[in-house]
């Protein structure tokens, strides 16, 4: 199966822990849903900070649905 990456844009000056904190409660929905195949980090931009999940995507309705992210991409191997 392939993998999706999910992002999500904070901006202001606490956007990296704002994106780190939402990545926690990424995670918590993780384990209730029984999303195990995954990563996640934090990306430092000139202008924002991007939370990224990297999971399966057999999960992408679940994740798109509840959490809404900005965008999504497909990773090529």
């Amino acid at each position: 199966m392939s993998l999706l990456r999910f992002h999500w844009d904070f901006f202001g000056p606490d956007a990296h822990a704002t994106a780190s904190h939402f990545l926690h409660h990424v995670d918590e929905f993780c384990l209730r849903e029984g999303i195990d195949d995954r990563r996640h980090w934090v990306t430092a931009h000139p202008v924002r900070c991007t939370a990224t999940l990297e999971c399966e995507e057999q999960h992408l309705k679940a994740i798109r649905d509840a959490l809404r992210p900005k965008r999504a991409e497909r990773v090529l191997e």
